[in-house]
């Protein structure tokens, strides 16, 4: 009886006039059984009557209606190649937007939306362009896709080659996109490093420390290649043949403009442009305000005038008076530098580790880390045995080099496979006895390493 019960009440629904369904507002619970049940076995073709009904009548009764929309308006186009239904899927974005923005991340729905339109040619270039920079000025922190960050400067970058943008708003885009891979960069590797620590301190991992480690590794490799596609497109824009011109040109009319003088300054220190300019810019900007920007402008002058301690006094000065981590990273860098290439290893370890306590994405400084390591391998130990056995800690830095760092993880890799050949190989800990052993190190190095068992 309940069985015929329930026969004649889904005839009754779906006998109706056109298309459409007959829904009463109390039966919203009805039509969103009728609608995820077929949907949770993608059976989307059933379930789409009732998504239509849903949307009309019970639009804000359920999140499930959008999170089951999407996939099934994604299984239509992708699967089924229809692309009449891509309005549909832009449309259940803005729906769940609209109707549960309490429970909708809106910089990561409004950056999916752009991204639709972009990855299906909706719109012009401007439009495309404007839907990305409104879910990037109204969301930044939840806009976070590596796929929009790019396509969203690529856009920029194309505007600007047809006249619709000129070469310093994209130069102003370039550093907030860069600044925000920085951001997520940083985020991902302070997660990752205690993890890597764990690790070498001998402690397994949990098998769900270690689908996380894999998942931060994997993102901090999609956003290193993310930051390599938005140089590379940048590309010559930002070339010095095209920089120093162009802040020659507006050096007088900016030259009181402390914003201007710290954006172009910092862009031609970055590409390591070679230039009067820059001395000139980073005089005016310490003299108008003297500050962390203008301290390090002018240690880096001094560096490329061959007068390291005079570079090291402005380095440290502007350590001091910089806030900004990424900022501040880059100085202690600099710092870290200039010790390490006077042979003060010990200094210069301690600066590449405040480095990346500013930022922990920055590779490159357990990469000079190893470097020394390795360098000092003749000096740390009293045996050939234990000399070598530095290159085992020089390659553990390599491994966290590349593990935090996508774009110094190549030339990481090849280094720590270096190293390794260089360590003790299994018959020499045969030979000497030392399986399992702690071998202490006594030079700046300090610290010890474990021999591996055989």
């Amino acid at each position: 009886m309940k069985t015929k019960f329930i026969l004649l009440f889904t005839i009754a629904l779906l006998s109706v006039s056109g298309n459409a369904i007959a829904q009463a507002p109390d039966d919203c619970a009805i039509s969103l059984s009728y609608f995820t049940e077929p949907a949770k076995v993608k059976n989307y073709e059933a379930a789409l009557p009732y998504y239509e009904v849903l949307i009309k009548e019970c639009a804000n009764y359920n999140l499930a209606i959008y999170q089951y929309g999407v996939k099934m308006f994604e299984y239509f186009i992708e699967e089924k190649g229809d692309k009449s239904k891509v309005k549909d899927l832009i449309q259940a974005w803005e729906l769940r937007l609209q109707n549960f923005p309490e429970q909708t991340k809106e910089g990561d729905v409004l950056s999916t939306i752009a991204q639709i339109k972009f990855d299906n040619n909706i719109g012009s270039k401007a439009e495309q362009f404007k839907a990305f920079d409104e879910a990037f000025k109204k969301d930044p922190e939840n806009f976070t896709s590596g796929k929009s960050l790019y396509a969203y400067f690529s856009l920029a970058v194309d505007l600007q080659s047809s006249g619709e943008k000129t070469l310093q708003e994209i130069f102003d885009l370039y550093d907030e996109v860069i600044n925000k891979i920085d951001t997520e960069k940083n985020s991902l590797a302070s997660k990752l490093t205690p993890l890597m620590d764990k690790e070498e301190a001998g402690t397994a991992l949990t098998d769900k420390e270690k689908r996380a480690k894999d998942v931060y590794e994997n993102n901090l490799g999609v956003y290193a290649t993310v930051e390599g596609s938005v140089n590379g497109k940048l590309g010559q824009l930002a070339d010095c043949p095209n920089l120093i011109p162009l802040y020659e040109k507006d050096f007088e009319a900016k030259k009181n403009d402390v914003d201007w003088l710290k954006a172009a300054s910092n862009r031609l220190d970055a590409k390591d442009c070679e230039s009067p300019l820059s001395n000139k810019l980073a005089v005016r900007l310490h003299e108008l305000e003297p500050s962390s920007t203008s301290a390090y402008l002018l240690g880096k002058q001094a560096e490329s005038e061959g007068k390291a301690s005079k570079a090291l006094e402005y380095f440290n000065q502007a350590a001091d008076l910089e806030k900004d981590n990424s900022k501040k990273a880059r100085i202690y860098y600099s710092i870290a530098e200039n010790y390490r290439k006077k042979g003060s290893f010990g200094t210069a370890r301690n600066y590449y580790n405040k480095m990346l306590d500013a930022k922990p994405s920055a590779g490159i400084a357990y990469y000079k880390i190893g470097t020394m390591y390795a360098d000092s391998a003749n000096n740390c130990g009293t045996t050939v045995f234990e000399k070598r056995a530095m290159y085992w800690l020089a390659a553990d830095m390599m491994d966290k080099a590349a593990r935090v760092d996508g774009t110094v993880a190549g030339n990481a890799r090849a280094a720590a496979s270096s190293y390794r050949q260089r360590a003790p190989q299994p018959s020499d800990i045969f030979a000497e006895g030392m399986a399992g052993k702690t071998i202490k190190f006594n030079c700046w190095v300090g610290g010890s390493v474990r021999v591996p068992n055989l």
